[in-house]
């Protein structure tokens, strides 16, 4: 089961170089470019979707791989330029909101093709996934170009509770393009980096408890984590599918709109989304720029206090909302929310090791066929998978029995009755509420490999409002809200079950009276000077 280490840098460095071709900048207004942009020249015909992949693939060079290093692309796809020369040529005039447009998808989402699969670990780093994640599947019958696959917290942040988001042994550390030195948190790091940096016009992301709110609100873009069981989960690397979902990650709220719209649906591979379809629709009819008009909101106080910048951001915001005619409720109870951390880690711990041996029993060409193989992989490979920070979660799970213990069994039922019926669903009810808000997470921390990340999900001491939705399995979306020393604040949006919709007109609707988003300098540090010319 070993890989020499010269094997391992060798494979890793050929993965990352990707294709070849002549350099040719990218101008900002590509770079940063909506969806609806870069359609509006392709259907003139002063771009095409070839052009524009070598445009990002450019700048992936210039400023991920070389420049500020952000290290948010782990693969790039050789087949791209090929792919996207065939769109160019069926490009109609009927095409889809996304036809030709480049995503990176989160490297634990299966592609059958050349690239790997690997959720950030060389572990997995053998042979590529023998398909098709679900959603890809959609992504690609929709005319959308995968671009490559983003660099994430090995193993989705669920190795060891000291780790620094963004790590990964085949990836190294991502960093935030606003501040060099600032954490980029959560595990879909790469995916909101790249999105942030102009990689990409759009990335997916996947959470299981904070993984794309957070990385999506320290990146200063829009994050959506769907109503577990909307987007199917098949052909991706597991934690728990009793709270795992991916999402759409983007600049703007109409583009994670247009994204959620082709990845929503039903999938005979994921028996979780058997009520998809029902619940799926194109997302972007509820843009509207007067959503906040007449809606219910409560505000979770118990979520905020924990960061003056971001308490100040949530009240600049809600002053906002009350100006475009929504009402606000403030506070709102959410009942039982300093119960959820222990039933639901008793949960994660049992979904891991029964999720994950099952995962890797339907991936051929891997040496490692369980958990037990992966906590010997990293064993025998510590130098290059734990240098920092070690497997600790990994071992308290590999001890857990099967789905069947009353231990598990008792912990997923309070979970979900108190974060759902008892919890999300009481206070919009209490209220008669249309959704609630809270800060996403305060600004950037540094990252810190020898202590690890510094904000902990549902820990009231530090921020985060991800937790309540995660584990009900309940909708939410995170929307920039301002800035605190050049660094963004989110805030977040969570309601009932299949409530996409009404948070997607909410979020819009103060998007485009907010207008924060900003495009990073790539300082060195907060206060810095940048560490690249190119914007």
């Amino acid at each position: 089961m070993k890989h020499p280490a010269s094997h391992l840098a060798a494979l890793v460095a050929m993965l990352l170089a990707g294709p070849a071709w002549a350099a040719e900048a990218t101008p900002p207004d590509i770079a940063y470019a909506s969806a609806a942009q870069l359609q509006q020249r392709m259907d003139a015909g002063t771009l095409d979707s070839r052009r524009l992949a070598r445009q990002l693939f450019d700048r992936i060079r210039q400023i991920d791989q070389s420049g500020p290093s952000l290290r948010a692309v782990i693969e790039t796809n050789p087949d791209a330029l090929e792919l996207a020369g065939t769109l160019d040529a069926k490009r109609t005039k009927s095409h889809g909101p996304l036809y030709g447009i480049p995503v990176l998808l989160k490297d634990n989402i299966d592609t059958g093709d050349r690239m790997l699969t690997t959720a950030g670990s060389l572990a997995l780093a053998d042979a590529p996934a023998p398909r098709d994640a679900g959603l890809v599947e959609r992504l690609r019958k929709a005319g959308v170009l995968v671009l490559g696959k983003t660099n994430l917290s090995e193993w989705a942040n669920f190795r060891s509770n000291h780790a620094s988001s963004g790590w990964s042994g085949r990836g190294g550390q991502t960093k935030n393009p606003y501040a060099l030195d600032r954490n980029p948190c959560g595990s879909s790091a790469g995916s909101a980096a790249a999105v942030a940096a102009g990689l990409a016009t759009v990335a997916i992301g996947s959470e299981t408890d904070g993984s794309i709110i957070c990385p999506a609100a320290m990146n200063g873009i829009v994050g959506i984590k769907p109503t577990l069981g909307l987007v199917s989960r098949s052909g991706i690397v597991p934690i728990s599918h009793s709270q795992d979902t991916a999402g759409p990650m983007a600049r703007s709220v109409a583009d994670a709109a247009a994204l959620l719209s082709v990845i929503a649906g039903s999938d005979p591979r994921d028996p979780a989304t058997a009520e998809a379809n029902k619940h799926a629709t194109d997302y972007t009819r509820f843009l509207d720029p007067n959503g906040l008009k007449g809606k219910r909101i409560g505000v979770v106080r118990q979520l905020a206090g924990a960061e003056p910048n971001a308490d100040r951001v949530l009240d600049q915001s809600i002053a906002l909302m009350k100006a475009q005619g929504a009402i606000i409720v403030d506070p709102v109870t959410l009942p039982h929310l300093a119960e959820l951390g222990k039933p639901e880690i008793t949960v994660l711990l049992y979904d891991f090791k029964h999720d994950i041996n099952a995962y890797l029993a339907d991936r051929r060409g891997l040496k490692v066929k369980t958990l037990a193989d992966l906590i010997a992989f990293n064993r025998a490979h510590a130098r290059e998978e734990m240098s920092w920070f070690g497997q600790e979660l990994f071992e308290q799970a590999e001890q857990k029995g099967p789905l069947s213990d009353k231990a598990y069994t008792d912990a997923l039922a309070q979970a979900k009755r108190l974060s759902g019926p008892h919890g999300i669903d009481a206070a919009l009810a209490s209220q008669h509420l249309d959704a609630l808000l809270a800060p996403s997470w305060g600004p950037a921390f540094m990252t810190d490999p020898v202590l690890g990340d510094h904000i902990v999900s549902g820990d009231p001491t530090v921020g985060g409002a991800s937790q309540p939705a995660a584990v009900a399995g309940y909708p939410s979306i995170t929307v920039p809200a301002g800035f605190a020393h050049g660094l963004p604040v989110g805030i977040v949006l969570f309601g009932a079950k299949w409530s996409e919709p009404t948070l997607i007109s909410i979020a819009y609707g103060f998007e485009q009276h907010a207008a924060a988003w900003q495009p990073p300098q790539f300082l060195e540090t907060v206060g810095g000077t940048p560490a690249t010319s190119i914007h």
